[in-house]
């Protein structure tokens, strides 16, 4: 997914979903201003920790939990490793980890019929 796309959706009031190592698509997304998307929101994504333990963090390009709070997004997480966590701010709906993807697609498909 590239950032016009996120863009795009993000200016046509789209749900926007990510879980695990999906936000990273999300942080080069702009507002109609050239403002990050993520700026002010309350998100989630794999964390820092769990990177490291699964040793992937001298692996993945960088790390996204630090990305998106240097983005000025709000991050919050599990207070336990790789356990089920989400967070769902307006139309962008994060997951912490693959432990989350039936309920990010539940959400998801719940925001669908509410743009609808």
């Amino acid at each position: 997914m590239n950032a016009a796309l996120v863009s795009a959706f993000y200016a046509q009031e789209k749900p926007i979903a990510a879980v695990c190592h999906g936000p990273a698509a999300l942080v080069q997304a702009t507002d109609a201003n050239g403002e990050s998307i993520l700026k002010g929101r309350s998100l989630t994504s794999f964390t820092n920790e769990e990177e490291a333990a699964v040793e992937l963090s001298d692996v993945v390009p960088f790390a996204i939990e630090t990305r998106l709070i240097e983005l000025g997004g709000v991050f919050s997480k599990a207070d336990a490793l790789f356990a089920p966590y989400a967070v769902t701010d307006g139309l962008i709906i994060t997951g912490q980890n693959p432990a989350f993807s039936e309920a990010a697609a539940e959400a998801l498909l719940k925001a669908l019929k509410v743009a609808a």
